[in-house]
């Protein structure tokens, strides 16, 4: 049966990936100096202005303002409305709720000799997938895209071509027979760029882009490319469209292969059942997919607020699986600790490690401990 599936990804200079960046490295600098700290950092940017919020209990003392204009910086907004240098900043930070922090803090579970463990830090459900598609072991469409994007800012930067501004998105539609790619079907570029250069000379340098990236035996005469669909894209991040931290969910996952729980990564300490459960539960799938114990897996791990142990697992391998799904729910238990202070201690999550997360997808890139096999 043939069948299409797409996913997309965006570069940071999006303005929702801009605030991604802005969460994880003011995460990342409260790390450095105190790797006990708590955080959940938002933040909204829309034209001229960034307002950053959230919840942080640290030791560390960090210069929010100076974070952010450095990342914005960074990211290449350098000229208009939302320049590094010109944009208002707005900070409106405050400690952990006292009422989240008891159940992060009471200690329900103890390990032999009573070191004390870590209750979730809220309720839900987190997912992890893995699947043979690629050498990432994940879905082809979303390695597409994001290379693709990538791509995409590594022109500009490199001076490739002299006309691309920081914002950018791509998307990737994939044929399938049955479950097997065969074929990419249409590729979209929205690229962000100056008033001068014309679509024509976009379109040519994109299509290279493009041929570049995804393998020659995936395109053919029938391979369809969208560039620039309205025709410009001069006007883009914050000062085209508003961001905010934690909307490219599916972008940051599986590209909509496998379901997501709803909560969002960037900004949030390891306490964060949200960002360090679904790490975990993509380590799972990666390890267990690449054993060969499946070719394809989605693992649903659910937690209660003050509760470190979940109170539910549960596996999918889509009839690839060499023993019972069940079966495989006993193995992950039997393997693998799910409580939040030892999935901290097992991937080494109290490091700065965070905002090189925050575009181009929190998994399939080997630099991230979750990835490793």
């Amino acid at each position: 049966m043939r069948r299409f599936f797409t996913s997309e990804s965006v570069t940071e200079g999006h303005p929702d990936k801009v605030c991604d960046r802005i969460s994880d490295s003011i995460l990342d600098e409260l790390l450095k100096q105190d790797p006990m700290t708590r955080a959940a950092v938002e933040c909204c940017a829309a034209y001229n202005t960034l307002f950053i919020t959230g919840e942080v209990t640290s030791k560390a003392s960090v210069d929010y303002e100076s974070v952010a204009r450095n990342v914005i910086r960074e990211i290449g907004y350098v000229a208009g409305s939302f320049a590094y240098d010109k944009c208002d900043v707005i900070c409106r930070i405050h400690a952990q709720s006292a009422d989240i922090a008891l159940g992060v803090d009471r200690s329900l579970e103890t390990k032999a000799g009573g070191e004390e463990l870590l209750g979730a830090g809220d309720q839900g459900m987190m997912f992890g997938y893995a699947c043979r598609e690629t050498e990432e072991l994940m879905p082809l469409p979303i390695v597409l895209a994001h290379k693709l994007a990538f791509s995409l800012a590594q022109m500009r930067k490199q001076r490739q071509v002299d006309y691309l501004r920081p914002d950018g998105k791509t998307q990737v539609t994939v044929e399938y027979d049955g479950k097997r790619p065969v074929r990419v079907d249409a590729v979209v570029v929205s690229a962000q760029h100056n008033t001068k250069v014309s679509q024509e000379q976009i379109a040519r340098d994109m299509k290279e882009m493009v041929k570049r990236v995804v393998p020659a035996a995936l395109l053919d005469d029938d391979t369809k490319y969208y560039i620039n669909p309205t025709g410009r894209f001069e006007i883009g991040g914050p000062e085209g469209d508003s961001g905010l931290t934690g909307r490219k969910i599916v972008v940051d996952t599986y590209g909509g292969r496998c379901p997501h729980g709803g909560g969002a990564f960037s900004g949030k300490d390891c306490t964060k059942v949200d960002r360090s459960a679904a790490y975990m539960a993509r380590f799972i799938c990666k390890n267990l997919v690449a054993e060969g114990i499946a070719d394809e897996m989605e693992l649903q791990v659910a937690y209660a607020i003050g509760v470190a142990n979940p109170v539910s697992l549960f596996v999918d391998t889509f009839g690839t699986g060499k023993m019972s799904d069940e079966k495989i729910i006993g193995y992950i238990k039997e393997k693998y600790d799910l409580r939040p202070a030892a999935i901290i201690e097992r991937l080494g999550l109290r490091r700065p490690i965070y905002a090189e997360t925050s575009a181009y997808g929190h998994f399939g890139r080997d630099k991230f401990p979750w990835e490793k096999i």
